[in-house]
């Protein structure tokens, strides 16, 4: 059998914690291996318990989810983030995301669909569908769209034809076999591709090629 994934919680909310943990502990692959009340409290944890995934809480009293979602990718080899918020169009949830988070939950979110949005963003796929990325990305001014958009413009210029495909065929929420089968070429060459957009415009994982992908108006 393969190790449990391990899971660390972020939550001010006790109630939450407890749940999230009777939840996610029952599921035969994932292993809870601690809790934290607070942001301030996530990189000492994360050194202490070596978590593969943090569930991270967006609003917290004295270092927001935000914040620490920032400073926990910025690590080497960092656990994968999934943030928690009540509202789904929560400005902080794309900011959390551009940070680095591989997607989100609401906290009314089903069990069963709490379990499967952990196992799949431990095994590298990110709960982002494309329409929930074009919601929150609508919700930045005009203005700010506008800049974005001659930003991720210039940087998917400085890649090739074909990674440019493979960067758009992601942010229009494409599986590697299904980029695969449409632009006819190896599943291992493509993730060779995604690997080389990560590294070209130093991105750390899909979400913020498909937020890129978005950003330019090309998904």
């Amino acid at each position: 059998m393969s190790e449990p994934i391990r899971v660390l919680i972020v939550d001010d909310d006790a109630l939450v914690r407890s749940a999230l943990s009777m939840l996610l502990g029952g599921a035969n692959d994932i292993a809870i291996v601690g809790e934290a009340a607070d942001g301030a409290d996530v990189l000492d944890a994360i050194d202490r318990l070596q978590p593969d995934l943090v569930l991270m809480d967006i609003r917290m009293p004295v270092m927001d989810g935000l914040t620490a979602t920032e400073l926990v990718r910025a690590r080497e080899h960092p656990p994968e983030v999934i943030v928690l918020t009540t509202f789904e169009a929560d400005d902080y949830v794309l900011r959390a995301l551009r940070a680095g988070a591989s997607g989100f939950l609401l906290k009314d979110t089903p069990p069963p669909e709490v379990i499967r949005a952990v196992q799949a963003v431990a095994a590298g796929e990110p709960i982002l569908s494309p329409a929930i990325t074009r919601r929150l990305i609508g919700r930045v001014t005009d203005g700010e769209v506008d800049e974005r958009r001659r930003r991720a413009r210039e940087r998917l210029a400085r890649l090739t034809d074909r990674e440019r495909e493979v960067a758009i065929a992601v942010g229009l929420g494409k599986s590697n076999a299904e980029i695969s089968r449409e632009l006819y070429m190896s599943v291992a060459t493509v993730k060779a591709h995604v690997s080389r957009i990560l590294e070209k415009l130093e991105l750390n994982n899909r979400v913020q090629i498909a937020l890129l992908a978005h950003d330019a108006g090309e998904a």
